[in-house]
């Protein structure tokens, strides 16, 4: 997958705070300078699961997928609850859902620390913006690729690992610092 002029466009949804949808895109223009901030948008009524209150983040991804165009990747930004069927578990909580490699990721704050949730929803959103560019998960405890394993790992997270940093650099990554 050739990113040569890939931009990465944040989506917000109407539930989420402007000033965490500014937050997460400074903190990932950082790391990837080419980004457009969308207007917010309501999440889709299709992605809504009404017997657990959650949007099922697959769907939210289909949507998403539908309005990016080539040379895009888009990153849907909620605070609304979302999940995924993990193995036999139909409805799995989970903070973040990006299909390997894809066009489009969803990541939530829903199940993040309130005190320290602009952060974590940026480590979310780059993860799940890694999995877009086909990263899978990473065994190093720091690294933004770590599996969540049904937990909150964010806190432990501190940058991409030489070698996940090394992909995305190869895919145009331009790793800008502050």
């Amino acid at each position: 997958m050739e990113n040569k002029g890939l931009i990465v466009l944040v989506q917000p949804f109407n539930d989420l705070k402007p000033e965490s949808v500014k937050f997460v895109s400074n903190e990932v223009r950082k790391i990837y300078p080419d980004i457009k901030i969308l207007n917010a948008i309501d999440l889709p009524e299709e992605a809504y699961y009404p017997e657990r209150k959650r949007y099922k983040a697959d769907s939210v991804i289909r949507f998403l997928n539908n309005r990016t165009d080539r040379g895009y990747v888009t990153i849907g930004l909620t605070s609304k609850d979302i999940s995924t069927t993990k193995g036999k578990i139909k409805d799995f909580g989970i903070m973040g859902l990006g299909y390997r490699p894809g066009k489009a990721c969803v990541a939530s704050n829903f199940r993040l620390n309130k005190a320290k949730a602009d952060e974590q929803l940026f480590k979310i959103a780059i993860h799940e913006l890694g999995h877009t560019q086909g990263l899978e998960h990473c065994p190093e405890k720091t690294c933004f690729m770590r599996s969540a394993e049904g937990k909150n790992p964010t806190d432990e997270e501190v940058d991409f690992c030489k070698k996940c940093k090394a992909f995305l650099i190869n895919k145009n990554w331009k790793f800008n610092s502050i």
